[in-house]
């Protein structure tokens, strides 16, 4: 039997007294979380362990070895870098626009593959805007495979996906915060090597954990700031864009000035309202959002170059 308490007397000596896990503990450890091999005590423990030192680049990195050891792959079409976009925060106070990112790349023939997971009470549910807009989540990943040759895009729940992270992240509503679960379900890649991650960050301490995670798996992603956490950035402003081929930043965008939008664009997040936003959106009806342009600009350059 492992006994977890070693584990949390490096982490849990508070903010000044903690010392981070050596790589091979870190990814062992983690891979026991994702197992569901630690008990609920020691388990709640580390994690608010962890959330209150904050996880260095060494740890995470170990967690994300550990957690693509016991993530599935999916067979993606050939052609451009299959598009990976997670959603796992909803919206608050303006519509999400990431669903039109997915459907306009996909109308590029780009294939998209979108996943998350969603338990929020007061914030909109992601899931529930993609079904208004005909994307409903796949059965199990062969559909998903299947609806990413067909339509060029497929979305994915995390419990159909990574049973062992779903179970993770749901433990937020228990202890009252998230974990840096969170985090690396928003870098999970289906298909490394055939992928283009998009990693939207909240914090800006994360942007550093992202990019050594990217650089250290030597993959193709963008990571920005992403609007109410989702992977669609502000449309009021200019985003900062950090876009990565094969581990190398090959290209980064400044934060700029402030965008006006039209006077009638809603403020809100209401379901039918935002798919009406979307679907305003691609008939050509509503004009893009210039930072939403750009993003895919550069999502589309990455992807087919």
């Amino acid at each position: 039997m492992v006994h977890y308490a070693r584990y949390i007397k490096e982490i849990g000596r508070g903010a000044k007294g903690a010392r981070s896990l050596a790589g091979d503990e870190a990814e062992a450890l983690w891979a026991d979380i994702l197992d569901d091999k630690v008990p609920e005590l020691e388990l709640g423990a580390i994690l608010i362990a962890l959330r209150v030192k904050g996880e260095s680049e060494a740890e995470i990195n170990a967690f994300a070895r550990a957690l693509a050891a016991r993530t599935p792959r999916l067979g993606v079409p050939a052609g451009p870098r299959t598009v990976v976009i997670p959603s796992y925060n909803g919206a608050r106070k303006q519509p999400n626009l990431m669903p039109w990112l997915a459907l306009a790349l996909a109308g590029r023939g780009i294939p998209v593959l979108i996943h998350g997971h969603f338990d929020f009470e007061t914030r909109s549910d992601p899931f529930a805007l993609l079904a208004a807009l005909g994307i409903e989540p796949a059965a199990d990943l062969v559909q998903a495979e299947r609806s990413l040759v067909d339509r060029h895009i497929a979305c994915v729940r995390l419990q159909t996906w990574v049973p062992g992270l779903h179970r993770l992240l749901g433990l937020r509503a228990r202890l009252g915060v998230r974990n840096c679960g969170h985090s690396l379900a928003k870098a999970l890649d289906p298909c490394p090597g055939r992928s283009l991650r998009l990693i939207p960050v909240t914090h800006p301490e994360y942007f550093d954990r992202m990019d050594a995670l990217v650089r250290a798996e030597q993959g193709t992603a963008m990571v920005f700031r992403g609007a109410e956490g989702e992977a669609c950035v502000n449309p009021r402003r200019r985003p900062l864009l950090r876009s990565y081929r094969d581990g190398v930043l090959s290209e980064l965008t400044e934060q700029g000035d402030s965008v006006s939008l039209p006077d009638d664009y809603p403020d809100t997040a209401d379901i039918a309202i935002n798919a009406g936003v979307v679907d305003a959106l691609m008939a050509g009806r509503r004009p893009v959002p210039q930072p939403m342009q750009e993003l895919f600009d550069r999502v589309v350059t990455l992807a087919v170059g």
